[in-house]
């Protein structure tokens, strides 16, 4: 009975053990220096997307999910200043839906006029052609979109 009660504790114990690993290592060490690489990860790359490590490829997602960040911490800035009731003064279009009659959230969607989101999808299309990008070549570093009109030093 006793032997019984040790080899079970025994085996209960060794599911907690730590299990003996040999070092490895990653293949790809090509981006173990770019910015986000952190211990205890490292260059943390799951889905294989710069596998291959081309620089081009690992610099244009890099600028796909800093432009992404920056809309999404402005669709957040807007959304919330809307939940705090600041609108624009006037009217949204020529028969008097005033700007502060919209309502928030997609609801708004039902409620803007067919043209005011055909200039809005309009307005963000040149923003993403024209805007959105390094002009003068002048970037720093990918997603540096100040095009020598702003620095701070």
């Amino acid at each position: 009975m006793k032997s019984a009660v040790f080899a079970s504790l025994l085996a209960v114990a060794s599911a907690f053990a730590p299990a003996s690993q040999k070092a490895s290592s990653t293949a790809l060490k090509a981006f173990e220096e770019e910015l986000g690489a952190q211990p205890p990860l490292g260059f943390f790359d799951p889905l294989g997307l710069v596998a291959s490590g081309d620089q081009e490829t690992f610099d244009r997602l890099r600028y796909t999910e800093i432009k992404h960040g920056r809309i999404c911490m402005l669709g957040v800035v807007g959304y919330l200043t809307q939940e705090a009731g600041v609108r624009l003064p006037g009217d949204i279009d020529l028969s008097g839906t005033s700007f502060a009659s919209i309502p928030n959230g997609f609801a708004a969607f039902k409620a803007i006029p067919a043209g005011g989101l055909v200039q809005l999808l309009f307005f963000v299309g040149v923003l993403e052609a024209c805007v959105m990008k390094d002009v003068t070549g002048e970037n720093e570093f990918v997603g540096d979109f100040r095009n020598g009109a702003i620095d701070f030093g």
